[in-house]
């Protein structure tokens, strides 16, 4: 029978392999829900809850899910405290969106296992709001560009989207060839928003306006925006076309 873990460090990574030298898939944050299919040696071989995603994660990085999560972390890294009072900060943080169970709700501060977090780093699971997806794009300026991150330390193209999509309690596969097919409204680029995605092989950027975009860039190792024609010529210039403009 599967068991369902979460990750209980601030992330872990998925590996295509049962090695620590494998290809990295993508790193799954604090509380978030990993379905055990099978053990190989110091891994278990499953898939993420959020996403389906397959993969071999370190089983020493995940504890048995019990509790149900009340709250999402809002804020690029929300740091942990030792008591209420703000010179208690430890170093300890967890990224944003990650999942946490909250016991008891302060003033300022609120209860985390042992710990203390600020309030104003908590997002209620219980109470939706038809927030944007791009609300917390800002976040990740210039973070670094890292293959298979997911998080404001580094981050890739596709883990970008679907990041900023969780924020908002939104489904999204994680990687760009899967993105392009969830989302099946397609726009001209005449017509194109903020908020609509732009994909080519193996890459995707999303519009911030009607001509401006932003992605998790290669070849400039970091979260950049750029002008869509710009970007579009420049990929062009290397023989990736436009494939298409999706709506969320």
């Amino acid at each position: 029978m599967n068991k369902v873990f979460e990750c209980k460090i601030n992330k872990s990574i998925l590996f295509k392999r049962p090695n620590l030298k494998s290809e990295h898939l993508k790193e799954i944050l604090f509380g978030e829900k990993f379905i055990k299919i099978k053990e190989y040696k110091n891994f278990f071989y499953g898939y993420c809850e959020y996403d389906n995603y397959e993969g071999y994660i370190k089983k020493n990085n995940l504890i048995l899910s019990e509790k149900k999560h009340n709250y999402l972390i809002n804020s690029s890294k929300a740091f942990l405290y030792k008591n209420r009072k703000i010179n208690s900060k430890t170093k300890k943080f967890l990224y944003l969106n990650s999942r946490v169970y909250i016991s008891k709700i302060g003033k300022t501060f609120s209860r985390i296992n042992n710990k203390w977090i600020k309030n104003s780093d908590l997002k209620s699971l219980n109470k939706k709001k038809n927030d944007h997806f791009l609300k917390k794009v800002s976040l990740f300026n210039n973070s670094k560009y890292v293959w298979g991150g997911n998080t404001v330390d580094g981050i890739d193209c596709s883990g970008l989207i679907q990041e900023l999509m969780k924020n908002v309690l939104k489904k999204c596969p994680r990687d760009s060839i899967e993105q392009e097919v969830y989302f099946k409204k397609k726009i001209k680029l005449t017509n194109i928003k903020k908020g609509d995605l732009l994909f080519w092989k193996g890459h995707v950027a999303v519009a911030i306006n009607n001509k401006k975009c932003v992605h998790a860039y290669g070849p400039v190792k970091k979260v950049t925006q750029m002008k869509i024609n710009n970007l579009i010529s420049i990929l062009q210039k290397k023989s990736l076309k436009l494939s298409s403009i999706r709506r969320p």
